[in-house]
């Protein structure tokens, strides 16, 4: 099973501290849960997928774990990289071999970004193959940058006001998905991970063109503003969990009270 590492006892105590915090507040793991790991192969996951066997060795209940990978075929993916890192530690590792990128080449329209339909796809297959491994839950890695990022994004360009939930019914209405680390910055994952040393790995994919580029140019703007008011990321954790309705423009959350002003 996955080792403590002496030197990085404080960012872990502190991580599984926060895992620990959303679990709790957003009910997201219960006793019998089979829980699918969405392992990528970059920081994020796996940084999830070691917390999360941490934080089962210590919890009330008991709920069983299963680190899972979507190939893309993507000849660049080294897949097996990560599971030979799973198994030297006892850890099972399920590897969901897919025609994603062949898809890609066929169906991807002009322009449009080859990004977002493989993330549409990955996400049908890890559906998949969460069912048959037997999993009522997927956890996926996002952290608060992500969910910071996300609300930028609809802000700006969707002209909506939302996020990532913590915890949601897949579309197939068979999956539960679960988000344990959204109350994670993302610079503590960076030293966290850097200091475990996981094998961490891109896509391989020679049709990736990198982060969407209006995810991009959020990062920088959460970065900014961060650097200039270090509690931002909390205060924006604390918003998403704050929403007064009455001060917004939507009829249809209230009817507006004419006589205050």
């Amino acid at each position: 099973m996955f080792e403590s590492v002496r030197s990085l006892r404080k960012e872990e105590k502190r991580l599984l501290h926060l895992v620990g915090e959303a679990v709790r507040d957003f009910s997201l793991i219960s006793e019998g849960d089979r829980i699918a790991l969405a392992l990528s192969g970059g920081k994020d996951s796996f940084s999830m997928v070691r917390l999360l066997y941490l934080l089962r060795d210590r919890a009330p209940v008991r709920f069983e774990l299963f680190p899972l990978t979507v190939h893309s075929g993507a000849a660049g993916f080294r897949g097996a990289d990560l599971g030979d890192y799973l198994r030297a530690r006892d850890v099972p590792h399920h590897l969901e071999t897919t025609e994603i990128v062949s898809i890609l080449r066929k169906k991807r329209r002009e322009n449009s970004s080859a990004c977002s339909f493989c993330a549409r796809l990955r996400r049908g297959a890890l559906y998949g193959a969460a069912l048959r491994l037997g999993c009522n839950k997927v956890a996926l890695g996002h952290h608060l940058d992500d969910l910071a990022e996300t609300l930028l994004m609809n802000l700006f360009f969707s002209g909506s006001l939302k996020s990532m939930p913590p915890k949601l019914k897949a579309e197939n209405g068979k999956i539960v998905l679960i988000r344990p680390m959204v109350y994670v910055p993302e610079e503590l994952l960076r030293v966290y991970a850097e200091g475990a040393g996981f094998p961490v790995i891109d896509c391989g994919c020679a049709l990736c063109e990198g982060m969407d580029g209006q995810r991009a140019r959020m990062k920088q703007l959460v970065r900014i503003v961060a650097d200039g008011y270090p509690e931002a990321r909390q205060s924006l954790r604390k918003a998403l969990a704050n929403v007064l309705p009455r001060y917004l423009l939507d009829t249809s959350l209230h009817e507006f009270d004419l006589e205050e002003v």
